[in-house]
């Protein structure tokens, strides 16, 4: 994104909220600024009707954070704009993120009040990071949460992520990391792939056959192109004429076919049968067209191989974001001991003190509450599991977190957390939280 001044993206530092810098600028005034503090993210609440959410966004997070700096001209904005003043304009122009960072491990399922990441710096360093934190982990998890739930709905069945040219062009790649995270198989989107080190697939769209001056055309170019293995569209004109094509022309090693509109249930049946008629058993059916996880449910009795989805997932199926908050929750006062603080407004209160959380589970390891303490770790009975993970010490990223081994680890992850939760969850009708969130206090 090019400007009159020449700049050509912003840092992490700039994905930000103009009251961010002011707020800096008067706690450096007052001197409170560098008060030790601990900030915490979570969610007061899931979307209307979901049992849980999956954090996602963490990796992508801790990397903005390695690399959220004021530069020359961020600062030369700032200045010329009047947003902060000198005194501010120094202490940013040597910022760096040197505190602590905790949270729950990307893929971990969450619930309401669960402390999902905790922040503990000074409150100049830790405020900074609000409005770049909040995007992220709304974003990730939103689409995380519902990727999850579509691919529970698919069972064994694979998904593919397609929805790129329905989302903002870099919010695609973080979409398809999400996810993926939560068990998509696969992306359409190449960034994703370059940047995470995800699987993409495609073959061709119906701009590709109707370039043609006939169908069979098209499919014999992108046969000899890609080879037998490929998928075929074959909704373009008649479905029928085309699985018949498209087995006349690449016989019984076809890869698959793909339906892209009018009922996929009663469509996928006799097309299965169609390409059983026709020798072609191992030929797969792909489908696609606005699917959810309402529509992939439904889809389960046909004989569907595989699902593309796009519209629906990156826009988190009708829950678009987390609604996740950060609060300060702790803080030191003048003598340097921290004390407890929170929002008491109603509806929108919080919990004060630095949180510790475990997910505790009964003699056949399946969760039945989520328990936090507060000052404290809450008490194990010998078979529970801690969920807080250390990502920042003293400033410095931990290893394991990013890249293409975030990625990896955040997978399993969440089918490590899908199995230990209660069968609840594998429903799609509406519901309270799988788990209650249980305090313990000092």
């Amino acid at each position: 994104m090019s400007t009159s001044a020449g700049w050509e993206h912003p840092r992490a530092s700039f994905y930000t909220d103009h009251y961010e810098l002011t707020m800096l600028q008067a706690s450096l005034h007052s001197g409170a600024a560098h008060r030790r503090s601990v900030f915490e993210a979570f969610a007061r609440r899931l979307p209307d009707g979901r049992r849980y959410g999956i954090v996602a966004g963490t990796g992508r997070l801790l990397e903005g954070i390695a690399d959220f700096r004021f530069g020359e001209a961020e600062l030369d904005f700032l200045g010329r704009t009047g947003v902060v003043n000198q005194d501010t304009l120094d202490y940013l122009a040597g910022y760096r993120f040197s505190g602590d960072i905790w949270g729950y491990p990307e893929g971990e399922a969450y619930f309401p009040n669960s402390p999902i990441l905790i922040v503990e710096s000074t409150f100049a360093e830790a405020c900074m990071l609000e409005t770049y934190l909040l995007s992220v982990l709304n974003h990730d998890s939103a689409i995380a949460s519902a990727a999850s739930r579509m691919i529970t709905a698919a069972g064994n069945r694979p998904c593919i992520e397609m929805g790129s040219r329905r989302t903002h062009e870099e919010a695609a790649p973080a979409a398809a990391r999400a996810a993926v995270i939560a068990g998509f198989d696969s992306t359409s989107n190449l960034e994703a792939g370059i940047r995470y080190g995800i699987k993409t697939v495609g073959t061709a769209a119906h701009s590709f056959t109707l370039l043609h001056d006939t169908e069979q055309d098209a499919f014999e170019a992108q046969l000899a192109s890609l080879g037998k293995g490929t998928s075929l569209l074959v909704d373009t004109y008649d479905v029928e004429a085309a699985v018949r094509s498209a087995v006349g022309l690449a016989g019984p090693k076809l890869g698959a076919v793909r339906l892209d509109s009018g009922d996929l249930v009663a469509q996928a049946q006799w097309v299965r049968q169609l390409l059983d008629q026709l020798g072609n058993e191992n030929t797969k059916i792909v489908v696609t067209s606005d699917l959810d996880e309402f529509a992939i449910a439904a889809l389960q009795a046909a004989p569907v191989d595989s699902y593309g989805v796009g519209t629906s997932l990156v826009t988190g199926s009708g829950a678009p974001t987390a609604s996740m908050v950060y609060k300060l929750v702790s803080r030191t006062d003048d003598a340097g001991n921290f004390v407890s603080v929170a929002k008491t407004a109603k509806n929108k209160a919080s919990m004060g003190g630095r949180k510790y959380a475990l997910r505790r589970l009964n003699e056949h390891g399946i969760a039945t509450q989520e328990i936090v303490g507060i000052g404290r770790p809450p008490e194990d009975d010998g078979n529970d599991r801690p969920l807080l993970q250390q990502f920042i010490k003293n400033g410095e990223l931990l290893p394991g977190w990013t890249g293409h081994e975030g990625v990896v680890r955040a997978r399993q992850r969440h089918a490590d957390t899908m199995a230990e939760l209660p069968s609840v969850v594998n429903r799609l009708q509406r519901g309270d939280a799988a788990i209650p969130t249980i305090y313990e206090e000092n």
